[in-house]
């Protein structure tokens, strides 16, 4: 690996952190010795990268420093162009035209030589079949409700074909081969709920902040998903048979009397 190469996933290394990470984790991920992390790092410091540690403790990037996106790699270009790829297949509308214009962007600041693998490349995500549920109203404002933290009224219909009324706190979205989810914090059933948008029927957006930061709903959120999956693996005591007429106990005198 030449030394640009080098420098450049160190400051990727960094830049996927947010604490302060060892110089022998940095030496073990680019497979050199902890002696060339210490020069590397001098060596970003004097270029300006604004690199914050010292040996024994770890180093941090700190925030606001970016690279410009023809510093992209080969494997991160097929990364970007097959997830790009995947959204437009599976995304609402408004999502998967902002994914097209995402490949479009990264193709017009690449070099030359780098242009192939995103405009020509062999990597590809499958398109859908024709019998994907459609969404019966715009997921684009559930996504910014999302990013928003506001309150969504939706009607929502169930596997049932029961509908129901609801107020939520949407904080996120999970996007599968055929459908998307939306996580939220349903305020009729004061708990998480997971919400088809195929079974969204109608759908109000609210100005209204939901009384809580969403980055803490998630948390609480994740930890409940956890401890379901916890529970579901966890081993089922074993259950005993009822005893038979056998070997059930006889009453005493006192008990058959009583």
């Amino acid at each position: 690996m030449q030394r640009a190469e080098r420098l450049l996933d160190m400051i990727q290394s960094l830049r996927r952190r947010r604490r302060p990470v060892t110089a022998e984790t940095l030496a073990g991920e680019l497979d050199v010795s902890v002696r060339t992390v210490y020069r590397d790092i001098g060596a970003l410091v004097r270029q300006g990268v604004p690199v914050r540690g010292e040996a024994g403790i770890g180093y941090v990037l700190d925030a606001g420093f970016d690279l410009p996106p023809l510093m992209l790699s080969p494997d991160e270009i097929e990364a970007v162009l097959v997830g790009m790829r995947w959204l437009a297949e599976r995304a609402d509308p408004a999502l998967a035209r902002a994914a097209e214009d995402v490949v479009s962007k990264v193709a017009a600041v690449l070099p030359p030589h780098l242009k192939p693998i995103l405009l020509d490349g062999a990597l590809f995500a499958a398109a859908h079949p024709g019998d994907v549920p459609a969404d019966q109203v715009d997921v684009a404002a559930v996504r910014a409700a999302i990013r928003n933290g506001c309150k969504l009224s939706i009607r929502y219909s169930d596997e049932s074909g029961q509908a129901t009324q609801r107020m939520i706190w949407p904080i996120g979205m999970t996007f599968y081969d055929r459908v998307r989810i939306v996580v939220a914090w349903c305020e009729l059933r004061q708990a998480f709920r997971h919400f088809r948008t195929d079974r969204i029927t109608g759908l109000v957006s609210l100005e209204q902040r939901y009384p809580a930061r969403r980055a803490d709903l998630f948390r609480r959120w994740q930890k409940e998903e956890r401890a379901k999956e916890e529970a579901a693996l966890a081993p089922q005591p074993r259950t005993t048979a009822p005893a038979s007429s056998l070997d059930r106990p006889e009453a005493t005198s006192a008990s058959a009397a009583g």
